[in-house]
């Protein structure tokens, strides 16, 4: 009798590789004088009149000066013009582009076209058509897109494909064909590895990173005084586009590996350039727009320790921020309060950060057992029950302590050692308004939270998170106490953020419980704490920091929006999530761990730079 045996086996083959070419069929020379030459010709459209009238903002009527939004397409032209000169090998443009100059052409071709049709399109829309664009603003456009265009046709390696399975069909097939096209749609931006930098004496390095410093300054000022929303939103579009292209030059990573060499140099230097913002400004309003991007983002960087080094996903946490508020009002001598008590600064500041710290002790202590979604939903229950206990403290649902939705009102000014910080001051010849005074002292305070995120992550609790988060059952084998590490991630996470309460009693006056919802349209919220944290990078300084301050800043700008602020909130965030899932700054292991195909970086030698 004989036995059939049947092998089935899976067709596991790639179809081959394709010829490297562009996504637009011109040759490769003329593709990159197409591109070079569109760039340095955006540049010169910009000094030409775009529109008839100064009923648009920004006065684009003028000859030979850009203005308003013509300096934003200028910097997309201008990146475009040096990277597609430094792709010819010209001496002198090799630092631009260590890791390849054709992905960062493309991205900045994509600045100055994407800037420079948004603004044809809302001069179009708020003058009543195209009529009102000047030739100016035609050449503008027509050049962009001439150096799109070159751009794109840059050839490309494109990958190997791997076949269809030939029993797929309808959802299946379009999902495995939109699977290629985007994997191709990436490498077409992709960058070599970035070569090692030439060797630099110390004082060069140290006088490179303050001029990043500066340069970074000025980008930060810039986007937070862009007085009309037309403005604003160019200034997205380029800056978008524009540090992509500087990351995929490999300038970004250079600079990476310059800071880290000199990293305490870096770190004082940052505060430095942030401590010289309000003396940039004539005008208080920016100040306080400043002092709540740094509160925001401080409290962010607090919930990094919970989330991103521990990997607790805490849905209240805006409740920490309350607590800290509500102390210092009570304490600070409000006429609200009914305590009568009026403690010195430095005392209230260390009351609201214990009280903070309490909190996060008796709420973890009977819920950090749990894990993955059920604590995600008891830290979510423990930021509604503190809004609703203070609205209920109000003498009719329970003791009379909050005076319930109207809050804590009259919260005074600090006056520590003398210096009042409601007063404007004369320092140096520079005038120093009451936002201004809080946006230093917050400045401090921010400085102290890094300080001790940074000495946390690097202790030995610090590699205990790491390991909690990575497997708590593999690091509880390995003899962690689980239970009493997360704890002590969620009450040092509590009191960062209590600190950061304290100052925001003070500088808004007033404290209610509307003010720490779960989700709203404007932060600080628990929604948009944890959203800055995984946008910015989780496990790092910086990336909470740069993610609290965009995510603060966006609804302060985009205000015109009304409801649809969240919607396209949403859109951005999934865009990004899917562009760059580990976030604007990553760190380093998480980046590996989403990118399969990412190669270690070689630019880490020992120059650093």
């Amino acid at each position: 009798m004989r036995t059939m045996t049947t092998t089935i086996t899976t067709d596991t083959t790639k179809a081959p590789a394709t010829q490297d070419k562009g996504f637009i069929p011109l040759p490769e020379k003329t593709a990159r004088a197409l591109a070079t030459t569109g760039g340095a010709l955006t540049v010169l459209s910009c000094f030409l009149s775009w529109t008839w009238t100064a009923a648009f903002p920004g006065n684009l009527t003028v000859y030979g000066y850009p203005g308003g939004l013509q300096w934003l397409v200028l910097v997309g032209g201008a990146l475009t013009t040096l990277f597609g000169l430094a792709s010819y090998g010209i001496k002198g443009l090799g630092w631009l582009t260590p890791a390849g100059a054709d992905g960062a052409i493309k991205l900045s071709a994509l600045a100055a076209f994407g800037t420079a049709w948004y603004t044809g399109i809302a001069i179009s829309t708020t003058l009543g058509g195209p009529i009102n664009l000047e030739p100016g603003g035609g050449i503008a456009l027509l050049v962009s897109l001439l150096a799109l265009v070159g751009a794109l046709a840059l050839p490309f390696k494109r990958p190997a494909h791997e076949a269809a399975d030939p029993d797929d069909a309808g959802w299946d097939l379009f999902k495995h064909n939109a699977a290629n096209q985007w994997t191709t749609f990436k490498a077409a931006f992709a960058s070599g590895p970035v070569r090692p930098a030439r060797e630099l004496p110390a004082w060069a390095e140290i006088l490179l990173i303050a001029a990043l410093l500066g340069t970074g300054l000025g980008v930060f000022t810039y986007g937070i005084t862009t007085p009309y929303q037309e403005l604003f939103l160019g200034f997205l579009i380029t800056a978008g586009f524009g540090f992509g292209a500087i990351n995929k030059a490999g300038l970004m990573a250079r600079a990476t590996a310059l800071t880290t060499k000199h990293r305490n140099v870096a770190l004082v230097g940052a505060f430095a350039a942030a401590a010289a913002f309000p003396l940039t400004q004539t005008d208080d309003q920016y100040a306080n727009l400043g002092v709540n991007i740094l509160i925001f983002a401080t409290v962010a960087l607090g919930l990094n320790i919970v989330v991103g080094l521990t990997g607790l996903l805490d849905l209240g946490y805006v409740a920490f921020l309350g607590v800290g508020a509500y102390t210092a009002a009570l304490v600070s001598g409000s006429p609200n309060s009914p305590f009568g008590v009026h403690l010195p600064f430095w005392a209230a500041l260390l009351v609201g950060a214990g009280a903070s710290m309490v909190f996060g002790v008796l709420i973890g202590a009977p819920t950090l057992r749990l894990r993955g979604d059920y604590l995600a939903i008891v830290t979510l229950g423990f930021g509604e029950i503190f809004r609703i206990s203070m609205n209920n403290l109000d003498g009719v649902s329970g003791p009379d302590i909050t005076n319930g939705p109207n809050g804590i009102a009259n919260v005074p000014n600090i006056n520590l050692f003398g210096f009042d910080f409601g007063a404007a001051h004369t320092i140096a010849g520079f005038t120093i308004g009451r936002f201004a005074n809080y946006f230093l002292l917050m400045l401090l305070i921010t400085l102290l939270v890094v300080l001790v995120f940074r000495r946390s992550a690097e202790s030995r609790i610090g590699r205990a998170w790491v390991a909690i988060r990575e497997d708590e059952t593999a690091a509880e084998a390995m003899g962690i106490n689980g239970f009493r590490v997360k704890l002590v991630a969620f009450a040092l996470g509590a009191t960062l953020a209590g600190f950061a309460g304290v100052v925001q009693a003070h500088v808004n006056y007033t404290v209610t419980p509307d003010q720490y919802v779960f989700a709203n349209a404007v932060p600080p919220n628990s929604a948009f704490l944890l959203a800055a944290v995984v946008l910015g990078g989780m496990g790092t300084i910086s990336g909470p920091l740069v993610g609290g301050a965009l995510l603060f800043l966006l609804p302060n700008k985009l205000q015109s929006l009304g409801e649809l602020q969240l919607f396209a909130f949403g859109v951005a965030l999934v865009i990004l999530m899917r562009l760059r899932p580990e976030g604007l700054i990553p760190n380093r292991r998480n980046q590996l761990e989403l990118h399969e195909n990412l190669e270690a970086p070689t630019v880490l030698g020992k120059a650093g730079a």
